[in-house]
């Protein structure tokens, strides 16, 4: 179960994330460096917590013209990155062109293909500023669930979604598809800036592929132990 929990490295410094990652490279299944570390440290934090053992998921959320997405994509499945992200309103061709690039890039260079997934909507948007600022008027799971299907027509290998969304994204897309659920809080912890949150054993039982947990691991004094907490309570999500 612990290769299915993401731990989120919302951290500036390379020595910050490299200390998390010596901590818990051998408790959870991978790590995810975000536009905060990568654009603090550089890409090399990314081969630098591969060189500690860990699997890291490139979470930079590419949105602009098919060819600069797609030129990024081969970038990152260079290095060898676990996942990435792109947005899935960056439309159809943007999506299809990316998954073609991973597809040679990886081919080319004899190294497994990264998991390609679509930001739907962000955790952090709730109904109200869905319809009122982003100025779209369906239920947020509506459009996530379109989104999900468009990607998966385009090639995509999953979604990273509100937990919330679990249940209809799984019935439109099938059992295969991945499903990478933020906004994961156990019991013991603050809510912080999401919105649209559940605990790990609820997201595991909804049929999440991934769960990716921040604040809860890394801002407690003993981030081994509070992730062995999250892995055991995601264990119970599946013998319940």
């Amino acid at each position: 179960m612990k290769e299915k929990l993401i731990v989120a490295l919302d951290v500036s410094t390379r020595e910050e994330a490299l200390r998390l990652a010596e901590q818990l490279w051998d408790k959870v299944g991978a790590f995810k460096v975000g536009m905060q570390l990568y654009n603090s440290v550089g890409p090399d934090i990314v081969k630098d917590i591969q060189a500690l053992g860990g699997k890291v998921f490139v979470d930079l959320k590419f949105h602009d013209i098919p060819n600069t997405v797609s030129q990024a994509s081969r970038i990152i499945t260079g290095k060898g990155a676990f996942m990435f992200t792109l947005h899935a309103s960056g439309g159809k061709e943007m999506m299809e062109k990316s998954a073609l690039a991973v597809q040679e890039t990886a081919a080319e260079m004899k190294i497994t293909n990264p998991i390609v997934l679509a930001i739907t909507v962000l955790t952090s948007i709730s109904q109200e500023v869905f319809q009122n600022e982003v100025g779209i008027q369906r239920p947020i799971e509506d459009q996530v669930v379109e989104w999900a299907k468009l990607a998966q027509n385009s090639g995509i290998d999953g979604v990273v979604a509100s937990p919330k969304e679990i249940s209809a994204i799984r019935k439109a897309c099938g059992p295969d598809f991945v499903i990478v659920t933020p906004g994961i809080r156990p019991l013991w912890a603050a809510s912080n800036d999401q919105k649209r949150i559940m605990t790990p054993k609820e997201a595991v039982q909804l049929g999440a592929t991934y769960l990716v947990v921040g604040r809860p691991i890394t801002a407690q004094e003993k981030p081994g132990e509070a992730a062995q907490k999250i892995v055991a309570e995601m264990e119970e999500g599946i013998h319940a």
